[in-house]
């Protein structure tokens, strides 16, 4: 079979900088941050404080008691983001759910319920954890939920790939409609870190920043994390502009690999390899692309490996791009960057507009590229990269391109 080019008809988000693709888009057009004062947890027991959370999310306001209850908080994230999605592609999913597939990334899963478990019994010394726990804390029960509100019975799975979780599943998905295994998909991913359990991991990596994220910046001192959830529907286009489908973009490659180098130290020749790969995919020349969302940590070696890499594969032409990191407004939300970052490049394509590195202070020299510093840019390209790159090295990009005009 020919491969089938894959439009991306809907699209879907709750993150700290907006809790639909609206308010999101706004935000990246303003350069707001969403990083603040932690609120989840007690950030007394903690060596940083602030964290980009979803606000006062209400679960009540999306679900029955009863659904919430049945729901960690990264699965719930999952399904508000989905619920947008397909609302948005006006896809009716009767009748076509053996042809349909979902494919999700999460690092951690339902570890907020994990975490209140282990309070239950190692804290509490109460013998008996929640009948629900182990539903609600395994990484595929967003997909699970997903599969079953909308009758979807094709592949159902998640991945867990550190932080390139989201951009393989969203890899993964494009290449199951292109090479007609299936004829739509749902992808993303999602994800709720703010538990004491898991901050104080993170704290132990000695990573995180104590103030703010600032990506590419000579005074950078870390990441922040994030939390949310993004998903994307994705259809064959000639199915979607048949049915009179708006086409928010095109996903035309795909790139993954692995360092085979060091647990959590990045490298130069992994990412570079998966862009490479990714470019070879799309069977496009590196001078066609025109913006590239970066993994763009904000830690010390993670920034200027990424540069390195990028110019590997770029050559002169990395002068020309545009690149800069979200995660300075989003934060890092691990298994669901990928996702939170392709909507952002899919509004960027499709509305002519460069989001910017927020927080930007002073150029780093060993990151000497244009990274849309603190505003954004109105500036239409025709595609674009997002990188992801994970701890254990594994690699992942995704080519998007401008929808037709």
């Amino acid at each position: 079979m020919p491969r089938r080019r894959v439009a991306i008809t809907g699209l879907g988000v709750i993150a700290a900088i907006g809790r639909n693709v609206e308010e999101f888009e706004e935000s990246l057009r303003a350069g707001r941050s969403g990083i603040a004062p932690i609120e989840l947890v007690d950030r007394s027991q903690l060596r940083f404080s602030n964290g980009a959370e979803v606000k006062g999310f209400n679960p009540l306001d999306y679900f029955s008691p009863k659904q919430a209850a049945m729901l960690d908080r990264f699965a719930q994230f999952a399904l508000v983001a989905a619920r947008e999605a397909m609302a948005d592609a006006g896809l009716d999913p009767r009748g076509i759910g053996e042809r349909g597939a979902v494919v999700t990334g999460s690092c951690v899963g339902g570890q907020t319920t994990s975490d209140a478990g282990f309070v239950e019994l190692y804290q509490k010394g109460r013998p008996r954890v929640a009948p629900l726990t182990i539903p609600m804390t395994m990484a595929n029960a967003g997909a699970s939920f997903i599969s079953m509100e909308y009758g979807i019975r094709g592949p159902v799975f998640t991945l867990s790939t550190a932080c390139s979780s989201a951009n393989h599943a969203i890899g993964l998905a494009y290449w199951l409609v292109r090479d007609g295994v299936v004829d739509w998909a749902i992808a993303g991913g999602s994800e709720a870190v703010f538990s004491l359990g898991f901050l104080k991991a993170w704290e132990a990596m000695r990573v995180v920043s104590p103030d703010t994220c600032r990506p590419f910046s000579k005074d950078r001192q870390g990441m922040i994390l994030g939390e949310g959830g993004a998903m994307l529907v994705l259809e064959v286009l000639e199915a979607a502009q048949a049915r009179g489908a708006r086409i928010h973009a095109e996903i035309v490659g795909f790139g993954m690999s692995s360092d085979a180098h060091h647990l959590t130290q990045p490298s130069v020749d992994g990412p570079a390899l998966a862009m490479r790969w990714a470019l070879e995919d799309a069977g496009i020349h590196p001078e066609q692309i025109g913006y590239i969302n970066a993994h763009g940590t904000g830690t010390i070696s993670n920034d200027p490996i990424e540069v390195a890499a990028i110019r590997k594969v770029f050559g002169r032409h990395t002068d020309r791009l545009a690149i800069s990191s979200t995660k300075s407004m989003h934060g890092h939300a691990l298994g669901a960057a990928g996702a939170i970052e392709a909507i952002a490049t899919v509004l960027a394509l499709r509305d002519g507009f460069l989001p910017p590195t927020a927080n930007f202070t002073e150029p780093d020299p060993e990151c000497d590229v244009d990274v849309v510093p603190n505003q954004a840019r109105q500036q239409q390209v025709e595609y674009a990269l997002s990188n992801s790159f994970a701890f254990g090295g594994l690699n992942a990009v995704v080519v998007f391109k401008a929808p037709p005009r």
